[in-house]
């Protein structure tokens, strides 16, 4: 009886170790697969970002040239008033 428990005992461990690998080999591919999406999701969020940053910079030259021509304008309309003996007067 000994001989027959003890050779049960060794393939519950057989089949346990046999178990243990397969759950190994899946976790491994499991951990490969969630890595490489961690990856892809990585390099969408960068690429949306640096779209943004385009975005935001295209933005910010179109202020500047309006800035600019509100400034010009603004330039214009002092010396006309200027030219027409209009002065900035202070309250005093």
């Amino acid at each position: 009886m000994k001989a027959e428990a003890g050779s049960r005992l060794e393939a519950a461990a057989l089949r346990l170790d046999r178990a243990i690998t397969m759950l190994e080999q899946r976790l491994t591919k499991r951990l490969a697969e969630a890595g490489a999406q961690a990856g892809d999701l990585f390099d969408q969020d960068r690429t949306k970002l640096a779209a943004d940053l385009d975005e935001a910079r295209a933005r910010e030259r179109e202020l500047e040239e309006a800035a600019g021509d509100a400034s010009a304008a603004l330039g214009g309309a002092i010396a006309e008033l200027k030219a027409w003996g209009v002065e900035g007067r202070s309250n005093g």
